[in-house]
C-alpha cells in the first residue's frame, strides 16, 4: 500500500543571498515569508497558498548552475496559473525586465525564467483561452 500525501510541502533552495533571495521571491511570484526569526532566519520561508520553498544559504563561492536533462537533478520547478494570471504574469515579468521563454505543449502553455541564482522556474496554464 503506499504513503497517502497531499501535495508538495515546500522545496529546498540553495541560494547566494537568503534575505534578497526571499525578496525576489515576494517580489516577483507574491509569496509571502513565513516565520520570521524562526531556526535564526535560515531557512527563508515563503509561501503562496500550500506551495512553499525553504531558502538556505549556498556554501563555497562557486555555486554550480541549474542542470540541463543529461544530469540528474532537478531542472526546473513548476507554479500553475489561471489563463488570465498567466498572461498578467508575462507582463510582469516583462515589467521588471526578467526575460522568459514562451513554450507551447499542445495540453499546456508555458514560460520559463530564472531566479537570480540560476534556478529555473516554469509557470504553466492549462487553460489555453
Amino acid at each position: 500500500m503506499p504513503i497517502n500525501v497531499q501535495h508538495i510541502d515546500h522545496i529546498a533552495l540553495t541560494v547566494r543571498d537568503v534575505e534578497k533571495s526571499a525578496q525576489w521571491y515576494c517580489d516577483v511570484l507574491g509569496l509571502e515569508h513565513q516565520h520570521k526569526g524562526m531556526w535564526g532566519g535560515v531557512p527563508a520561508m515563503l509561501f503562496i497558498g500550500d506551495t512553499g520553498l525553504a531558502l538556505f544559504p549556498a556554501k563555497g563561492d562557486d555555486p554550480k548552475p541549474s542542470p540541463t536533462s543529461d544530469t540528474i537533478a532537478m531542472m526546473h520547478f513548476a507554479f500553475r496559473a489561471t489563463y488570465q494570471d498567466f498572461l498578467e504574469a508575462q507582463e510582469h515579468l516583462r515589467s521588471l525586465g526578467i526575460s522568459f521563454n514562451f513554450q507551447d505543449h499542445d495540453i499546456s502553455h508555458s514560460i520559463y525564467f530564472h531566479d537570480p541564482d540560476g534556478h529555473q522556474l516554469e509557470i504553466t496554464t492549462y487553460q489555453l483561452d
